[in-house]
């Protein structure tokens, strides 16, 4: 079949294959995009256009990828061959409609996106991979890593990549030893294989120790003494040879510890769908030296001679450097280590003053890169017994009331021990050694373990006032002695008694200030001085619920009634008190407080002409800048104590904008209140009696004014000029007065919206605009410019801002060019310019002829005055 019978039955096969879906592939002649899936078997209709011109014939499709891609005569778009988004994801064709070979419609471009499908399997890199890992290898630190790739979409899950390990060998103890992240493929071993991998059995060498076959014979012979056998004919010899050099030369691909299979999957490894690829990893475990040989415990005052070697580190790299530093930088660091690694302690260690050292070990090659990861080992000091028992208190006191219980508690005995608590070394135990004065049994006993003393019989104070214990402490190697005193004190058998039950009445002024003394009061206690028993405390318990009083006393039986807060003879004129005398200790049982240890007081104010208080502390208003005015700002309330008439008076307003009713204390506006011309300010009012005007008090009245959309934009200068051949942009700036929300950001704009062909007007920022010369006119001009400013409330008016288009000098300023101008005058100015020529003319003769005259004249005298007086 030829292309062109192709093309005309290609409708018909169409049809065929795809029925009722053509219909939807069907639309109108303009740019289109398409989403193809590659792979889609051929043919495939893609879309139909449909054109409106009654004489198309043809198409004609031009672009990329057209020798798979077709267009049928009527419009059907169709691929000939797969599509492969690995070559190409996407082809820009253009469609021109035809009739008779000529182009009617079009051109239109149509866009075919390849759809990427799941068609590429992932591949390693590589399909077998080596790596070393070392004994005692953190988990999750990476020792390898395996590459895969996808050559489908890496946008989409086709290659969205996922790692795992399919199987290790060997895995004798069903335990995986490895393990590899999903997402980035780098390999580490579990927790079970940082603990169980093993290295292959091995000759230790120190550092720059020989590790010839001479050194591995006597190293041999250390351990097995020559047998007069030849090294050669020695089976054991042999043996040890053999694997040393075998463990030397390990070739991870011929003779590797573990092989793991490792697998990766595209959609992520979660679909069943996901192809896969596999790869081998060989890995050989070496051996790590660097072991931590912590933690490391020294008893504390060792008598050993220093420097000690306490412990040795050594590293993977054969020639390491090995540096030692102390992790919490102290001061004092009694370590140091060798270049072989081995750890000593020069001194004695006190575990009082520190009882954990941190050391830090570092190992670099011969270039001072790191050979090893920094070691952290501990240094722990063992305690042993070298503090004795130490008392809290030189002397230790308690109070037991007489008639107490068998087995009540006296107190608790504190001492301690400065070695290691929870050891033996600082378990301490208590016992009484003696007890002054003697009694027969003892009156006291203490708890070995805790120290507790406990009464063993009633005490009585009538027998012995204090007893003295002498208490020893031990621990294990050394003892302490700690003294008791135990005062047996009186039982509160007696009520304070005061000496007056009444003490009358008190006259106070209203205005006594704070802390003034009403009277003393005084109560005794028969109970033993200086006890608990005998203390007294006053309290007031009726008729001052407001607490306008207060007893200030030593326990003694001395009380001091005080004013705690100011008096107000309008609150309350009287005040009658009752007053309390009690222990501190309660009183013994069936005993209770009566008459005797109560008192009363009447304390009675008297009135004070005292100033107008004011009912608010605190006045502050804030109004509108554009208060009408009369309008009533606030009113200030006070009233006089003694209840008076009172006037009120206003001060301190310097712009004259308030005043003040003097009898309701109304503030109300008298003039114009304006913002911008102040925004805060204060003033003082003043109550005062209207009978006694020295009676008065002050308040401050604060008022704010709040910004009224008042003032519209102004610009700042109304002139410029522009240069023609430089012709700069001319900032226009503005400012008004209000505050936000009725200032900025301004707009510009020119009068009543229009557009100018010549000028372009740009706003800058809130507050100006550039105004840009479009069109350069002929000659100099001057233009008047009409500008709309308005600010961000909408606030403006059109303002003229006058622009001079001119020629410019090299220093930028206008100038006027010089222009050729015409001779000729009119026969007026010519008539003047003769007129005035002639006369000067005139001028010049008159004065020459008089000039001339008077020399004639002179020569006419000189020559008669010769004649008069001949020469001889």
């Amino acid at each position: 079949m030829t292309p062109m019978m192709h093309l005309w039955l290609l409708p018909l096969l169409l049809s065929i294959a795809f029925g009722k879906d053509l219909e939807e592939k069907k639309g109108p002649f303009e740019n289109t995009q398409l989403d193809v899936a590659e792979g889609t078997p051929v043919p495939y209709a893609m879309h139909q256009f449909q054109v409106t011109h009654p004489g198309v014939n043809n198409f004609r499709l031009s672009g990329e990828g057209k020798e798979d891609i077709r267009i049928s005569h009527d419009g059907w778009l169709y691929l000939e061959k797969p599509l492969d988004w690995s070559q190409d994801d996407h082809y820009m064709l253009m469609v021109e409609a035809l009739a008779d070979e000529e182009v009617v419609d079009g051109p239109v471009y149509v866009t075919i996106n390849v759809v990427d499908v799941n068609n590429n399997a992932p591949y390693f890199n590589q399909s077998t991979y080596t790596a070393v890992v070392r004994e005692n290898s953190p988990t999750g630190t990476p020792f390898a890593q395996v590459f895969a790739f996808d050559r489908d979409d890496p946008e989409t899950p086709n290659a969205h990549l996922s790692y795992s390990l399919v199987s290790q060998i060997p895995n004798n103890h069903q335990v995986p030893l490895f393990q590899v992240d999903p997402h980035t493929g780098e390999i580490s071993t579990t927790e079970e294989g940082e603990k169980m991998l093993k290295a292959r059995e091995g000759i230790h060498y120190g550092k720059g120790e020989d590790r010839s076959i001479d050194a591995l014979r006597t190293k041999f012979d250390d351990f097995c003494p020559v047998q007069n056998i030849p090294y050669e004919e020695n089976p054991f010899f042999t043996c040890v040879e053999k694997a040393e050099l075998r463990r030397r030369n390990v070739d991870p691909l011929e003779d590797p510890d573990f092989t793991l299979s490792v697998r990766v999957q595209d959609l992520g490894g979660a679909s069943e769908t996901a192809l896969s690829g596999n790869a081998i990893m060989h890995i050989v475990v070496q051996q790590n030296l660097w072991v931590n040989p912590g933690p490391i415990t020294i008893k504390e005052h060792l008598k050993e001679s220093y420097p000690k070697v306490i412990a040795k580190v050594q590293s993977n790299e054969p020639n390491a450097i090995y540096t030692l530093v102390q992790k919490e930088r102290e001061l004092k660091f009694p370590f140091q280590i060798t270049e072989d690694g081995e750890i000593h302690l020069t001194e004695e260690l006190d575990r009082e003053d520190k009882d954990m050292y941190i050391l830090v070990v570092f190992a670099v090659d011969e270039n001072e890169q790191q050979a090893d990861p920094p070691m952290e080992i501990q240094v722990l000091v063992e305690d042993v017994n070298d503090n004795a028992p130490v008392c809290e208190n030189m002397e230790t006191e308690f109070e037991v009331q007489e008639d107490e219980p068998e087995g009540s508690l006296i107190g608790l005995l504190l001492a301690h021990d400065d070695d290691q608590a929870g050891t033996l070394n600082s378990y301490l135990t208590y016992t009484i050694l003696s007890q002054i004065p003697a009694t027969s049994p003892n009156a006291f006993s203490i708890d070995a373990a805790s120290g507790r003393i406990q009464a063993l019989r009633p005490l009585q104070r009538k027998n012995h006032h204090v007893y003295n214990l002498n208490v020893r402490v031990n621990d294990l190697a050394y003892s302490t002695e700690c003294k008791v005193i135990v005062k047996v004190i009186d039982v509160n058998n007696e009520t304070p008694q005061f000496e007056k039950t009444n003490y009358g009445t008190q006259s106070l002024s209203e205005d006594i200030p704070v802390g003034h003394t009403v009277l003393s009061i005084k109560a005794t206690d028969a109970d033993d001085p200086d006890s608990g028993s005998s203390l007294i405390e006053f309290h007031i318990t009726a008729g001052d619920d407001e607490g306008v009083f207060s007893v200030q006393t030593d326990g003694h039986g001395v009380g001091h009634v005080v004013v705690s807060k100011p008096l107000d003879f309008e609150s309350s004129a009287t005040y009658n008190l009752q007053i309390d005398a009690r222990n501190t200790e309660p009183l013994m049982n069936g005993l209770e407080y009566g008459d005797e240890s109560t008192t009363s007081i009447t304390v009675s104010l008297t009135d004070v002409d005292e100033a107008p208080e004011f009912s608010q502390d605190i006045l502050d208003v804030t109004v509108p800048e554009n208060t009408t005015k009369g309008s009533v700002l606030l009113t200030v309330e006070a009233k006089d104590p003694e209840g008076k008439e009172i006037r009120f008076t206003l001060d301190g307003d310097s712009q004259g904008w308030l005043e003040i009713d003097a009898a309701t204390g109304e503030i109300k506006t008298k003039g114009k209140l304006d913002r911008e011309t102040l925004e805060s300010f204060e003033v003082i009012v003043t109550a005062f009696e209207k009978e006694n005007p020295e009676k008065s008090s002050e308040r401050v009245v604060s008022v704010r004014l709040l910004d009224v959309n008042d003032n519209f934009p102004k610009l700042t200068e109304k002139q410029a000029f522009i240069c023609v051949k430089n012709a700069k942009p001319v900032i226009i700036k503005a400012e008004d007065t209000d505050s936000a929300p009725f200032s900025q950001p301004f707009t510009f704009a020119f009068a009543h919206g229009k557009k100018s062909p010549n000028w372009a007007l740009k706003s800058i920022d809130g507050s100006s605009a550039a105004l840009t010369l479009r069109k350069s006119p002929s000659e100099d001009k001057t233009f008047v410019i009409p500008i709309s400013i308005k600010d961000s409330a909408g606030l403006g008016i059109t303002q003229s801002f006058e622009v001079r288009v001119c020629n410019c000098t090299e220093l930028g300023y206008c100038y006027m060019a010089p222009v050729e101008r015409n001779l000729g005058y009119g026969m007026g100015p010519t008539i003047g310019i003769l007129a005035g020529v002639l006369g000067f003319c005139l001028i010049v003769f008159v004065i020459v002829i008089k000039r001339i005259n008077k020399g004639n004249k002179k020569r006419n005298v000189n020559e008669d005055e010769e004649e008069k007086n001949p020469i001889n």
